[in-house]
């Protein structure tokens, strides 16, 4: 039997998210192959929790934690952890440094994925259509007749390095954009500002699956809200259609984006990319690393949709990973 510590929690305002989605691997963890071990990762505390909900302290040497006296020690790490430091390179830094197999891509991939523009600069000269867009750091002077110019109206302000949708304001006058920049900021440093793009959202996720690069159906994003925002996404304010109500073309279309560009990042484990498809052609919006894995979730979704089981498709993560 192996150990298998399953991270969630995080430093970010996804961590409700994480501590769902970790609990979810948790409770569908081959309990006929694993011992599983939730951790959270918190600012103040890394612990581990057992199943009467009592802490013990994580030794960040090793990784390991000591129980009434036996120390314990993990054969591999499942990252459920959305956003800082799960999905942005620290813990696989971390976990690379001490030599433990972990889950999800390696620490640079995550790195670069959760940098929305470096992601669409480093996409871009391989034929991958992106959205119009400016950037912003905190403290540069704020030209909004400048910004208009550039990516039209609507536009839409996201945070460069953040998830869920938290801090995303869809723009519709130049008289809003002070305010959306300064919502941005509050979740993150970098801001991107991006032109409206008129057409259907769509969600893919492509997997290493039993060592073959496999792309899942497509979900259709049909938001009751402006845009897929937090109620959109997490809060039933949304339709989310598996598969997705497009040309047998446009699926292949899609699909072979997605996995060109998890083939190029050399990607591992998990990736959820966002397009939206304007006149036939996709143009990507983001790639999510660490994807929600809650029983609602997009990716449990598509993989339902294929014939993959959570059993089977968090048997897969761990297995490739100690392989």
């Amino acid at each position: 039997m192996k150990n298998i510590a399953i991270i969630m929690g995080g430093y970010s305002s996804e961590y409700k998210i994480s501590l769902i989605s970790g609990n979810v691997v948790y409770q569908y963890l081959d309990k006929t192959k694993y011992n599983g071990f939730r951790i959270h990762i918190f600012k103040e505390k890394w612990v581990y929790v057992d199943a009467n909900d009592a802490e013990f302290p994580i030794d960040r040497n090793d990784f390991s934690v000591t129980v009434n006296g036996e120390k314990i020690t993990f054969d591999c790490v499942f990252n459920a952890i959305h956003g800082t430091p799960g999905e942005d390179g620290l813990m696989q830094a971390y976990f690379e440094l001490i030599g433990l197999p972990q889950s999800s891509c390696d620490y640079y991939q995550s790195a670069l994925t959760f940098n929305k523009r470096d992601l669409l600069s480093v996409l871009k000269p391989y034929g991958i259509k992106t959205a119009i867009s400016y950037y912003l750091n905190k403290g540069d002077v704020i030209n909004t007749e400048e910004i208009v110019k550039k990516v039209g109206l609507p536009c839409f302000v996201k945070p460069n390095k953040a998830g869920s949708s938290f801090g995303i304001s869809k723009v519709k006058t130049e008289a809003e954009l002070p305010i959306a920049i300064e919502v941005a900021y509050k979740e993150d440093n970098e801001i991107i500002i991006e032109s409206f793009l008129d057409g259907t959202e769509v969600s893919v996720g492509v997997i290493n699956y039993k060592g073959e690069i496999k792309v899942l159906p497509i979900t259709e994003i049909v938001s009751d809200n402006d845009f897929f925002d937090y109620e959109a996404k997490y809060e039933g304010k949304s339709q989310e259609i598996t598969p997705a109500r497009i040309s047998d073309e446009l699926t292949r279309k899609v699909g072979e984006t997605a996995k060109r560009a998890y083939e190029v990042l050399k990607m591992k484990g998990f990736s959820r990319s966002e397009f939206i498809i304007v006149d036939n052609e996709p143009y990507m919006l983001e790639m999510n690393t660490i994807p929600g894995l809650t029983t609602e979730s997009l990716i449990p979704q598509q993989a339902r949709a294929a014939g993959i089981s959570l059993e089977d498709l968090f048997t897969n993560a761990i297995e490739l990973a100690l392989a």
